[in-house]
């Protein structure tokens, strides 16, 4: 016999299995830990959920996430700002940057080409990229977008739109496996992807 939680128990854990890679058996799991908590601690994540939106905003500059303003990366005078290295999500960012390898500055898309999801580059942050490409301080583009069949095609279309003089266009080389989503990459395969990237052709 399959014993039916409490109501507002299901409601939480048909929530909580929306998140990545957890499925019924955790959410519920997680459903009776959160039981156990203190009403304080409750409300204390209810109030932080709440407030996410409001004080987590997109950096202008490269749509990385900030408690507002510019990001740090991008108002850092220590940073290479001859190079964008340009990923799909703004998780991919921290990834990137625990590698170790990479000093310069990043754009965010926002997700990546897909056009029989109906997401073509009017959906994407594609237009505030190519004003930042036209600035002839930037020399370098690296396309760190994931080597599945839309991270490919993001890759090629950027590499289409954005050839201009003085600006190299490279790739994220050997060390993501093919097929992966850049999210999921363990940080030593990222940086040999990056000490190793190549021209895009």
């Amino acid at each position: 016999m399959e014993i039916k939680l409490p109501d507002a128990m299901e409601r939480l854990a048909a929530r909580l299995r929306k998140l990545p890679g957890v499925g019924s058996q955790t959410a519920q799991r997680h459903a009776w830990e959160f039981l156990r908590w203190k009403e304080g601690d409750l409300q204390a994540l209810a109030q932080e959920l709440s407030h996410l939106h409001e004080h987590v905003v997109p950096c202008p500059v490269c749509g990385f996430y900030t408690n507002g303003g510019t990001c740090q990366i991008c108002s850092s005078p220590l940073r290479d700002h001859s190079q964008i290295c340009v990923v799909e999500t703004a998780p991919q960012v921290p990834v990137i940057e625990r590698t170790g390898c990479y000093h310069g500055l990043y754009h965010v898309l926002g997700g990546r080409f897909s056009p029989l999801s109906g997401i073509t580059p009017e959906q994407l942050r594609w237009e505030a990229l190519r004003k930042r490409l036209a600035d002839p301080k930037v020399t370098e583009m690296i396309l760190a977008t994931s080597t599945d069949v839309e991270g490919q095609a993001t890759a090629k279309l950027l590499l289409d739109d954005f050839q201009r003089e003085g600006l190299a266009i490279t790739r994220l080389a050997i060390g993501v496996p093919t097929g992966a989503d850049l999210s999921y990459a363990d940080t030593p395969s990222l940086a040999l992807a990056l000490n190793g990237r190549q021209k895009f052709s």
